[in-house]
């Protein structure tokens, strides 16, 4: 699915025996970002939303954060003479940084509103590759949707994310091939009339490749149906941003999409789905702040859940959300899928 997105054209592929990337471009939106002063963190607003998510993750193909640390396998109880880490407890436990997280979801709500670019590669600035309109915001007093949320340079943003931390003990062992680096020649798919073609995700699939101990890398990894526990704290949301966010956490049910995290993205690694367990939401601040007892009314599931987050997202529909962006990145986000991993050279 394409949307409006301008064709590119068929590339001539000297090495037809390579197998075809496993990704896509979700293209930039016509109109020039909407730039505008974030709301400030000096106060609570009465009409803006403020609390935590609670969320359980779930691993759909194995995954690999790394810690870029590779270790003698023995000192993390594994056979295996060395293996390339995650982040691991004293109780044994398997962490994804919130700096991950962060990360992945961020670049997920920039493609579906119209939003500034939050890390470019400085090669294609000095040659010119960018729409100007996408480099990064820099006037702390004018900022893009994803970067009023997020965070820019000068600007803390509005969300808090913390580590997520794996419910069970140990590890699994992975092997992955060896990657390459990304080859954006310049008449290749990454560039549409000289210029970056949009932003770049990876498909989801049945399935992680994993070459065997005598072929691949060794790596620590969560193996399918690891769950993570975190939570998510927001403050002075509108409603429309909260609903984009729940959006990009799969929880639109008319654009089921899950979450790439981690190394692997090219063999199907990182897949996981999210659960919105519950919200802790703020309904009088300054009765939380004037009193020792806290109010647990506060704390909102079941039907009730499901309610607020499907009127958030109704209002990102309404007020943010770039149709037919949401439509091409739900073309390669779509989850659950029945795509193969890429065989191959990778």
């Amino acid at each position: 699915m394409t949307g409006n997105r301008p064709q590119r054209p068929n590339r001539v592929d000297s090495s037809p025996e390579l197998a075809p990337k496993p990704y896509e471009f979700v293209s930039f939106p016509k109109e020039r970002p909407n730039l505008q002063r974030p709301v400030g963190h000096h106060k609570y607003f009465s009409d803006r939303l403020h609390g935590t998510l609670y969320l359980t993750l779930k691993v759909q193909t194995s995954l690999h954060v790394s810690t870029g640390v590779v270790v003698m396998g023995s000192d993390i109880g594994s056979r295996i003479p060395l293996i390339k880490t995650m982040v691991q407890g004293a109780d044994q436990k398997l962490s994804i940084q919130g700096s991950s997280l962060k990360g992945c979801i961020r670049s997920v709500y920039e493609a579906i509103t119209n939003s500034t670019l939050a890390v470019v590669t400085s090669k294609y600035v000095r040659d010119n590759k960018y729409p100007t309109e996408r480099l990064p915001c820099r006037n702390k007093e004018q900022l893009c949707p994803a970067s009023r949320v997020f965070g820019a340079l000068d600007w803390q943003g509005l969300l808090d994310f913390n580590d997520a931390k794996c419910e069970s003990m140990g590890f699994a062992t992975g092997f992955m091939p060896s990657l390459y680096r990304p080859r954006p020649e310049p008449d290749s798919a990454y560039f549409l009339r000289g210029k970056v073609a949009g932003r770049k995700f990876y498909y989801h699939t049945v399935r992680a490749i994993d070459k065997g101990q005598n072929a691949g890398i060794p790596v620590q990894q969560a193996a399918r149906e690891y769950t993570f526990k975190t939570v998510l704290h927001f403050k002075n949301l509108q409603p429309e941003e909260l609903g984009t966010l729940l959006i990009v956490l799969g929880q639109d049910p008319k654009h089921p999409i899950a979450l790439k995290v981690g190394g692997g993205k090219p063999i199907g690694m990182g897949t996981m789905t999210v659960t919105v367990e519950k919200i802790l939401q703020a309904q009088n601040l300054q009765q939380r702040y004037s009193s020792y007892n806290l109010n647990e009314s506060n704390e909102v599931i079941g039907e009730e859940l499901q309610k607020i987050i499907q009127e958030n997202i109704q209002a990102a529909h309404s007020r943010l959300i770039q149709k037919p962006q949401l439509e091409e990145l739900t073309a390669v986000l779509r989850y659950p899928t029945d795509r193969e991993p890429p065989s191959g050279m990778y």
